[in-house]
């Protein structure tokens, strides 16, 4: 029984790592890097296999060291918005994923969908904190267009891979082992 929780620790790190490296395909655009968001797919996976307080931690943990590591994102403010974004995703997929009796593609994507829109609530909510919101800091508009029009690509993505790499996990029995 003490294997899992190193078993964890150790994916964990695996998330992260790959949650740094993972932007580099994009070529550190900041715009290919906006509309893919390669940085949430393993916090989400985290969630999904780990349990919600590890995608917590790596969620908040990733965006930052990226920052300081690569200076991208910046660090404010963008940085620690995402922190509190991609914790929000990975602690929401686990809980949603984890209260589900029946571990079905239904409820993968119920906890995907519910997760990838709570994420982006939180990330309006720490950009308008931030930045303050109307005039010329953080607008509505500024909310739709990152949080949902620029991110189009990147949402699909998410909606495709994630339920395809955890089937593929699951036929490979590798879901029963975390």
């Amino acid at each position: 029984m003490k294997r899992k929780p190193l078993l964890k620790l150790t994916l964990s790190a695996l998330f992260i790592a790959m949650g740094l490296l993972l932007p580099l395909l994009t070529g550190q655009i900041k715009e290919i890097g906006s509309m893919l968001l390669p940085m949430h797919l393993p916090i989400l996976l985290c969630g999904l296999l780990c349990g919600w307080q590890y995608g917590l931690a790596v969620g908040f943990i990733t965006p930052l060291l990226r920052s300081v590591t690569f200076g991208m994102p910046m660090l404010y403010p963008n940085a620690v918005s995402m922190a509190f974004e991609l914790a929000t995703y990975g602690a929401v997929i686990g809980l949603c994923y984890r209260l589900f009796k029946k571990k079905s593609i239904a409820s993968l994507y119920a906890s995907l969908i519910i997760a990838m829109i709570s994420g982006r609530l939180v990330w309006g909510l720490a950009q308008t904190v931030l930045l303050g919101f109307g005039g010329k800091l953080f607008t509505l508009a500024a909310f739709w267009a990152g949080g949902f029009a620029n991110a189009f690509p990147g949402i699909l993505i998410q909606l495709v891979l994630i339920p395809a790499i955890m089937l593929l996990l699951k036929r490979l029995k590798i879901t029963e082992k975390v």
